[in-house]
């Protein structure tokens, strides 16, 4: 089968792969209503979810953080963690997450796949909570990496680097999506062309202009503009 390829700048492009939280899906809503949900169990009010919003890119340890105070290694801390990764989890695993994809994300998708352009994933996202979110919005992503995979999670290259060779392409034809600046500097660090979604999470402290990405989307049907 001949694989049709993308060309953006003279740069044919065989492989576009997404980062999940804040690019591929708005996975927001869920951390909203579990970290509200714990909040008003410890008698606190709740929190905007915008301001939670902007701390997803964050991880885990960030947004309990914004919504209890503390740090890793105290224990309050390490419990409203703990409490929090489980009802996460149990959340995905029984399919009833609020995460959806990103409103003209699956247009997008349907395009690449119609055009024979190969589309992965590769996010900082421990499998066990990627795996099953796969399965309940129906997504199948040609290649999907998680930390689980490899030795060292972005911003190194080495995920971006599997992903590629799972799929048989090569970085320098190949674009990587994120919102994040670890995203971008995996991608740079991958000698691949990279892509910052500007509709995903994003806190004022790491201001997108200054990271050096080849391009900005402003939603994920101007990445079909690169077709």
């Amino acid at each position: 089968m001949v694989t049709q390829a993308v060309v953006i700048d003279a740069v044919k492009v065989d492989c576009i792969l997404f980062d999940l939280d804040g690019t591929l899906l708005d996975t927001a809503p869920d951390f909203v209503h579990i970290l509200n949900s714990m909040r008003k169990e410890q008698h606190l009010p709740a929190l905007d979810p915008q301001i939670i919003r902007d701390t997803v890119s964050g991880g885990a340890r960030k947004m309990v953080g914004l919504a209890f105070g503390g740090q890793q290694g105290e224990p309050k801390f390490d419990k409203n963690l703990a409490t929090f990764l489980e009802r996460y989890h149990e959340q995905i695993i029984n399919l009833t997450s609020h995460s959806q994809l990103f409103d003209g994300m699956d247009t997008l998708l349907h395009t690449l796949e119609n055009k024979n352009v190969a589309w992965g994933i590769v996010t900082n996202k421990p499998e066990r909570f990627s795996t099953p979110l796969m399965t309940q919005l129906n997504l199948k992503p040609q290649v999907l990496i998680c930390p689980d995979h490899v030795n060292e999670a972005k911003p190194s290259p080495e995920p971006l680097l599997l992903a590629c060779e799972k799929l048989n392409k090569k970085p320098a034809t190949s674009i990587y999506v994120g919102d994040h600046k670890r995203d971008i500097d995996s991608a740079i660090a991958a000698n691949m062309k990279s892509v910052v979604a500007n509709w995903g999470y994003f806190s004022e402290e790491n201001p997108k202009e200054a990271w050096q990405a080849d391009w900005l989307a402003q939603t994920p049907s101007d990445i079909l503009n690169f077709i």
